[in-house]
């Protein structure tokens, strides 16, 4: 007898929004199809925090830079009183999450002082310093709520999706507020996507020349926030395509939602709602417009509590 093929999606439960995802990509790879679109026109865009792993109760890159500032506040005093330092050394995650929120509520003033901090954590580190110590941190550290290896917060269900995209196809890619490097050491393991297909925050880089003939240095001042508008800009600036479907989370990812499809051009949006606080959390703080946005605009809300049979694998 033939062997039996596995259920695509088979963590996400009988629904719209599995309905949506199947038909959409029969409808785009079906020659004949009014919404046909040639293997090359199939790109799909994923925000990282919170649409493809857990990000409370802070993103877990800022995990790794709270280690880095806590180091720095033990070892220079003046630092201890000075937001972000104080909060890492405290471990004071509310503060954290906090700034994140308000950031996707139009308030920046937690996120300024938290990327001060940031840029002055790694200015001057080389590039393949920052990846190991990122690689080291993704598996030793440990989930702070969950108490899962931070590589077992990943969201079985996107995984799934990514899979199911490419084998129709699709070309995905990472695009998202988080660092781009940090995302970079932990794509691939994570979620199979190289790292010329992340695209996200970064400093500034330098060219040095050392004992070992150059390397490539971190500079102490931003180079890219890839959030809100800066999304849309950043993904035609390094694909050179509109994106056919996009999936986020939160307000930093309407305009990237927005930005699927075109006119004339199928799209299709997801937005990840988290309304499960028995397998992971249930909050909208920083998604309010775009769940609004989703209801006048017909955008698929993924309910994560109907709609996934499991969250983590």
């Amino acid at each position: 007898m033939p062997k039996k093929k596995d259920k695509p999606l088979s963590s996400w439960n009988e629904g719209p929004a599995r309905s949506a995802i199947l038909a959409f990509v029969s409808d785009v790879t079906r020659a004949g199809s009014p919404s046909f679109l040639a293997p090359e026109e199939r790109v799909a865009v994923f925000d990282n925090d919170g649409t493809l792993w857990c990000e409370k109760p802070m993103p877990v890159e800022l995990g790794f830079v709270l280690q880095r500032l806590a180091a720095m506040a033990a070892e220079h005093e003046d630092l201890r009183g000075v937001q972000p330092w104080k909060a890492a050394l405290e471990r004071d995650y509310a503060w954290l999450d906090r700034a994140v929120t308000d950031h996707y509520r139009g308030d920046d003033r937690g996120a300024e002082e938290l990327l001060s901090g940031i840029l002055r954590a790694f200015g001057g580190t080389t590039v393949e310093e920052y990846e190991a110590s990122a690689h080291a941190f993704l598996h030793e550290a440990r989930h702070p709520v969950l108490d899962r290896p931070l590589l077992g917060c990943v969201f079985q269900p996107m995984v799934e999706l990514l899979r199911y995209l490419e084998a129709h196809d699709f070309t995905t890619f990472i695009a998202s507020a988080g660092d781009r490097d940090f995302m970079r050491s932990a794509a691939w393991e994570a979620f199979n996507i190289p790292p010329e297909r992340i695209i996200g925050s970064s400093s500034a880089l330098g060219y040095r020349e050392d004992d070992h003939g150059s390397s490539v240095v971190y500079l102490a001042r931003p180079d890219v926030f890839d959030d809100g508008a800066a999304k849309p800009v950043r993904i035609w600036s390094r694909v050179g395509r509109r994106p056919a479907l996009a999936v986020g989370n939160s307000n930093g990812d309407i305009q990237m939602l927005q930005f699927a499809g075109g006119k004339g051009r199928p799209a299709l949006r997801l937005l990840l709602l988290h309304d499960d606080a028995a397998r992971e959390f249930d909050y909208v703080a920083g998604a309010e417009k775009s769940l609004e946005l989703a209801k006048a605009h017909g955008w698929q809300v993924v309910s994560m509590k109907s709609e996934w049979t499991s969250v983590f694998a």
